[in-house]
């Protein structure tokens, strides 16, 4: 069972799965722009109290996962030059995008201690899981 985020102080940011064209019209991205202030055209950064991770392009076709990949650390710097705010990750990728967690879930290990990972990335069994599926496809 998911994990809700429960506010305390200012609102948590929404981490979602985005593309490029900032059209968030389904799952975590139609969340992030009904509740948490991601702006219509805007597919990447801070939204009202919400990021954008661009996991598709402008054709909302996947991204490559290496382009993924530094739009994730772009987020980890601005996480943690925000140490006062928490940031709630979805599984970012692994709805619409396509994406297998043991192909997303890495790219976020080492984030900054204000951004709360989905459990499907974090508990201990799910993170053997993911790391024989790295070895198996590496």
């Amino acid at each position: 069972m998911a994990r809700r985020p429960i506010e305390h102080g200012p609102p948590f940011i929404w981490v979602f799965g985005s593309n490029l064209a900032g059209r968030h019209g389904k799952g975590a991205a139609l969340v992030a722009i009904q509740r948490h202030g991601a702006i219509y055209g805007q597919g990447e950064g801070l939204q009202g109290n919400s990021y954008g991770i661009p996991t598709k392009d402008e054709n909302l076709k996947p991204r490559l996962l290496d382009d993924i990949f530094w739009s994730v650390e772009l987020f980890k710097s601005v996480a943690a030059e925000m140490p006062e705010r928490t940031f709630w990750v979805t599984r970012v990728g692994c709805g619409l995008a396509g994406f297998a967690d043991w192909q997303m879930a890495p790219m976020f290990w080492g984030c900054p201690k204000n951004c709360i990972l989905p459990d499907e990335w974090t508990v201990p069994a799910n993170v053997e899981m993911i790391q024989r599926h790295i070895a198996l496809y590496a």
